[in-house]
């Protein structure tokens, strides 16, 4: 049987993390499709559970060093904050010890030049305690990459590191001998392998603080979910925990509280008609507070805002529109833009290619400058190994997908995939439903799908087809009601291309017909006639409200009934695909500038200055976190 997961993944830190996690997991035979998340530290997983288990792709995870958590008693957001803290006091401890070794190599405890020797031992000492215990999780991650062929981020500081403090050491005790027969001056590089270690577990500290904010949406749906339910049972109201609530259960609930679950109104302490009222707007959007009277649907995370009453559980756990909207909202979050594939093949041999350009720089300087050159030619190749960071370029997209997915999700527009984010900027015509979608019926009239007079246009209508023509896309309204009808609401909406009398295939010709003149086509429905036009479009809008074929065919759903949503819909589409640019532009323009740079190049042209491994380590931090802070930028875009 197919089933498809969310699954949190730790130990990924950069792309080469992700690109591997998701060749092995896609290697794995029971497998459809595995497409990871790097910032939200999950795997969206589609397998065939007659032929794989979790724990079996667990068992694989770990034995290229990473950890799937499927147990249900393991807590990802406390174990993510206990190995921020651990982190946290790596960073605080490696500064304490790179402090340590400056202070001796810039000669500030006064050590003069004949005790160099006691000056380096102690470098020595300092630097392998940083590496030992600070250092320890690049070089076991390292190791166990090497033993199945692969290689991510710490492959390269295991490699700058250890080299440069095996040189340094070589130099501690027969430097002078080697180097001081052939006339070169002997030099140790044991801060090298300190600050590269400090500088990059800073930036790790800093991008998991950043990161807190990309998430921060997630997070606060999962919040709207109460811990505990107030069970009636035999006269009697007792708490219990959520995940004890069963189907039929009869709840209670009280004025300020979150609705637990899902279900129907079955009664209350009123003895008025209206129990009580329900501020539905994480849902709808809509401000108001909603009136509840017995028979009345209650859904979860919605707050009772007056009157306390009894209702009986329908959908519970996993089944409730909330839940149903957070696993939407993740796996929105966890799938690629098209622009990503070409990120992850990248990623993919970017550190081989890496490694084989350290090689290159260190064998052209040796061509150069002979043995005389051997300390600049490892200096080089080391700060080479360093600086080609592939964290920026492999968080490029995810992050900005993240925030603008999430950023959406607070605007009550639920977005299925990257895809479909990524094509809403491009939609420049919009085919629209009306009755349910432009207009509404009036809910205080009697036999309302009967009275004409009854329909309504939706509040904001006009205001959100005025928008949508100012960004540039024509609307084309479809219905199958009478001629002067249609026309009449046509004009009302400030819409000037609509059909009447339409069945449902006149509006999927309608689609085709757009796509075939090169228009990017929208439709926007809520109905089962609806259907075929939202699966043939280029993007498929269903309303909240709408029957569940709609939502389930097309791609984005707006919950509520504000139309409004349509535009903030393509502007942060727009928003979100301009900012994932922006970022692969500096990712790419940081590695095509600064490998050069530390490989050297500058001494060619007489300048005698180059990126060392220190600073190497620095601005390989700094550009990892500058694309992070830049994707947060989308939360506070309207």
């Amino acid at each position: 049987m197919k089933q498809k997961k969310t699954i949190a993944i730790l130990g990924m830190m950069c792309a080469g993390c992700a690109a591997n996690v998701e060749r092995k997991l896609n290697s794995l035979e029971g497998i459809a499709s595995a497409s990871v998340n790097l910032p939200g530290r999950t795997a969206l997983i589609e397998f065939d559970t007659e032929r794989i288990t979790l724990e079996q792709m667990k068992e694989a995870l770990s034995g290229i060093g990473y950890d799937m958590v499927i147990e249900e008693d393991r807590n990802v957001e406390a174990i993510e904050h206990r190995a921020y803290l651990t982190l946290r006091n790596k960073v605080l401890l490696s500064w304490g010890f790179a402090m340590l070794v400056m202070s001796l190599s810039m000669g500030w405890f006064g050590i003069s030049d004949y005790d160099a020797s006691f000056r380096n031992q102690t470098a020595l000492i300092i630097a392998l305690l940083n590496l030992v215990y600070c250092g320890r999780p690049f070089y076991v991650t390292a190791c166990k990459q090497l033993m199945h062929g692969s290689a991510n981020m710490d492959t390269l500081v295991a490699l700058s590191t250890c080299i440069s403090f095996l040189f340094s050491t070589f130099n501690t005790f027969w430097g002078d001998a080697f180097w001081g027969s052939r006339g070169i001056e002997n030099h140790t590089y044991f801060d090298a392998s300190v600050m590269i270690i400090t500088f990059v577990l800073t930036g790790r500290l800093l991008e998991e603080r950043a990161k807190q904010g990309t998430a921060s949406s997630i997070r606060a749906l999962m919040g709207l979910t109460p811990k505990t339910a107030h069970l009636i049972d035999a006269g009697e109201t007792n708490d219990i925990p959520i995940s004890a609530v069963q189907p039929r259960d009869t709840l209670e609930v009280r004025p300020g509280e979150k609705i637990p679950v899902d279900g129907t109104i079955v009664g209350s302490r009123s003895a008025y008609e209206v129990m009580g009222t329900v501020d539905e707007s994480m849902m709808t959007g809509e401000a108001v507070a909603v009136e509840k009277r017995k028979g009345d649907k209650v859904l979860a995370g919605t707050i009772v805002k007056s009157g306390t009453f009894h209702f009986r559980a329908e959908a519970v756990g996993q089944k409730t529109v909330l839940a149903n909207m957070i696993r939407m909202v993740q796996e929105a979050q966890g799938s690629k833009a098209p622009v990503q594939h070409v990120v992850d093949r990248i990623a993919l041999i970017f550190v081989p290619t890496v490694v084989g350009l350290s090689v290159l720089t260190f064998a052209l300087w040796l061509l150069i400058g002979g043995s005389q050159y051997l300390p600049q030619a490892i200096l080089s190749a080391v700060s080479v190994l360093v600086i080609a960071c592939p964290c920026a370029m492999g968080l490029a997209t995810p992050t900005a997908l993240m925030v603008g997915i999430g950023k959406a999700a607070e605007k009550n527009i639920l977005i299925k995939d990257a895809t479909a984010l990524e094509e809403l900027r491009k939609v420049d015509a919009m085919v629209m439903d009306k009755t349910g979608t432009i207009t509404e019926i009036s809910e205080n009239s009697e036999n309302s799908e009967i009275s004409e007079s009854s329909e309504r246009l939706k509040p904001h209508a006009r205001e959100a087809m005025q928008e949508l023509q100012s960004q540039g896309i024509s609307i084309y309204m479809m219905s199958g009601d009478r001629e002067e009808r249609v026309a009449h609401w046509a004009t009302a909406a400030g819409i000037t291309h609509y059909k009447a009398q339409v069945l449902p295939q006149d509006k999927e010709d309608l689609v085709r017909q757009l796509q075939a003149e090169g228009h990017h086509v929208a439709m926007v429905g809520d109905g089962i006639n609806d259907s075929q036009a939202l699966a043939a479009a280029n993007v498929g809008i269903a309303m909240g409200k709408g029957t569940d074929v709609a939502m389930d065919v097309a791609q984005v759903t707006l919950m509520g009934q504000d139309l409004r949503r349509l535009s903030d819909a393509i502007r942060l589409s727009r928003k979100t695909v301009s900012m994932i640019h922006q970022n692969l532009f500096w990712a790419f323009i940081y590695n095509m500038v600064c490998i050069p740079l530390a490989a050297g190049l500058p001494y060619l042209f007489g300048y005698q200055w180059q990126i060392t491994p220190m600073l190497a380590s620095a601005l390989m931090a700094f550009s990892s976190v500058s694309v992070v802070l830049n994707s947060l930028r989308l939360r506070f875009t309207s």
